[in-house]
């Protein structure tokens, strides 16, 4: 027992985590409050062609996955997708791309605790604004917070016991949708609703829609298995498995839902066109459905669910941006107390963050909907660099071990890059210029501390290593710009847009492969990573 203590006293994180409690969680960080929001926003944007806008969108995140389960058996590290970034690009690179991920994690458990507090509002109105506009009151913003308070402490239970619970609220996770899409196919009496209004939607939507409705926001959840891989006794079998396991799974559930709530729906609430898609109680779109079908059971289910599926996905958020954290602690890209842990090895500081940011996030998105596609920019960003380290350390680690190896890494490492900076692209201007305009105040902040406060020289800043991400998200945001999705200027069409990204991220790889360390600093990097494990 004095081992133990002393290990965690030192930082040290317990290697508990098994097959099923990494899938488990990975899956319940996707069937969050994604599912109960998703169908209703994809039925608006892109009417019954929906069904595909999930089918793409759990395709591109697939691509994205499969890079993340070969590089995660070689970094099986909690933490691990930043210390990736350290051993392509260097430490600035790592560093920068670290505090990105806690930006794209942190605000996750918020925007779950505003998907509860707004299905709650439909039996206790006290917490959205009557407008409309889904945006908390007053009170919706303390009932927020006091959720998230919930969920960090939570997160203090040792890693073992935080899975196990968190098993038991996945096996309900899974089984609430599936009952749900039982429930409503069996009750639908409108099935000829797929041919209902036509004209009102278009095949463009069924790829804005990916981003704008809550769809890669959906799956954004499978990193979580890697993010806990240091806390895995057999990471390089476990983390591929559960990452892969865990998009197929939630990819299934969520068609399904696509599907069962188009069936429910009836000809009237379409007497606008499917982007006025309104009924009964849609701010709880799925409640709504069944309590209009005369299912009052299946109604009060989804109320209950509106709790544990977005309350679950939280917790486990909590979970891996704390990791997330102490790897910024433990690579020198934060303060190294974030590495402090409890007696149980759970990085306590780390998790008070993730807790006082989150509540921070709800200030400027005090709406579901509007923190979602911060999130999903963002995160797709973040993803982005998977497959540019993996097609680096294909290059120049070609021997180092690799427990999982993805056949055709050479198609389909560009093809995952190519899918990610078009899911930017169809997120449009709007949300683009605040996401980029974000990046560039944080790194304009950085760059003023190392050269100015702590005097560096620009040689230690590895200029040379990062520039190619300026033409990476400078490119991204005018090729947005150019378009008409998001108050883009219009000046290209929607699909020669997405051709200009496709061809514009191939000359980033290009750049990105040309600014990489060279082969045997990115050997030293990665085995001082893997002895520090």
């Amino acid at each position: 027992m004095a081992a133990t203590d002393t290990s965690a006293s030192t930082g040290k994180l317990r290697r508990d985590a098994g097959v099923i409690g990494l899938l488990f969680a990975s899956t319940t960080s996707m069937i969050g409050s994604g599912w109960l929001f998703g169908a209703y926003h994809a039925s608006k944007i892109a009417g019954p062609l929906s069904v595909w806008s999930w089918l793409i969108g759990a395709a591109i995140i697939m691509l994205i996955a499969l890079c993340f389960a070969e590089l995660s058996t070689m970094f099986s590290k909690s933490g691990a997708l930043v210390h990736m970034s350290h051993a392509s690009h260097g430490a600035t690179l790592g560093r920068l791309w670290g505090w990105m991920l806690f930006l794209s994690y942190a605000p996750v458990p918020a925007v779950e605790a505003e998907g509860i507090v707004t299905y709650a509002n439909n039996y206790l109105p006290y917490f959205i604004k009557a407008d409309g506009s889904g945006t908390l009151t007053a009170m919706g913003f303390l009932a927020s917070a006091v959720l998230l308070s919930v969920l960090a402490l939570l997160n203090l239970l040792a890693i073992k016991a935080l899975l196990r619970v968190n098993n038991t609220v996945t096996w309900w996770k899974i089984a609430v949708p599936l009952v749900t899409v039982v429930g409503l196919v069996v009750a639908s009496t409108h099935w000829g609703v797929w041919h209902a209004a036509p004209g009102t939607y278009s095949s463009q939507g069924v790829f804005t829609a990916i981003p704008a409705a809550g769809i890669v926001f959906s799956f954004l959840g499978f990193r979580t298995a890697i993010d806990l891989g240091g806390e895995s006794a057999n990471p390089g079998r476990n983390i591929p498995m559960a990452v892969i396991g865990s998009v197929l799974l939630a990819a299934v559930v969520y068609v399904l839902l696509q599907v069962a709530f188009i069936m429910a729906l009836s000809p009237d609430d379409l007497k606008g066109g499917w982007s006025h898609l309104n009924f009964v109680g849609s701010a709880g779109p799925f409640a709504g459905l069944a309590a209009t079908l005369g299912m009052g059971w299946l109604a009060m289910l989804l109320y209950v669910d509106a709790y544990i599926s977005p309350g679950g996905t939280g917790l486990i958020y909590i979970t891996g941006g704390s990791r997330i954290l102490y790897a910024v602690g433990d690579t020198d890209s934060g303060p190294n107390a974030l590495t402090k842990t409890t007696g149980t090895g759970v990085p306590w500081l780390a998790v008070i963050v993730m807790w006082a940011v989150g509540v921070f996030f709800l200030l400027p998105f005090p709406a579901w909907q509007l923190l979602v596609g911060y999130i999903s920019s963002i995160t797709v960003l973040t993803y982005g660099l998977g497959p540019i380290v993996l097609m680096v350390l294909r290059r120049s680690q070609p021997d180092a071990p690799r427990a999982f190896r993805l056949r055709g890494a050479e198609i389909l490492a560009p093809l995952a890059f190519v899918c990610s900076n078009l899911v930017i692209y169809w997120t449009g201007f709007y949300t683009d210029s605040i996401l980029f305009a974000m990046l560039l105040v944080g790194f304009a902040i950085y760059a003023f501390i190392f050269h100015v406060v702590q005097k560096h020289s620009a040689s230690d800043f590895g200029w040379g290593n990062i520039g190619w991400l300026a033409a990476w998200f400078g490119g991204i945001w005018v090729l947005s710009a150019l378009g008409s999705t998001g108050n883009g200027f219009g000046i290209v069409g929607f699909w020669d847009g997405m051709l200009l990204v496709a061809i514009w991220s191939l000359v980033v790889i290009w750049l990105a492969l040309r600014a990489a360390l060279p082969a045997e600093e990115t050997g030293a990097l990665m085995e001082r990573i893997q002895a520090g494990n």
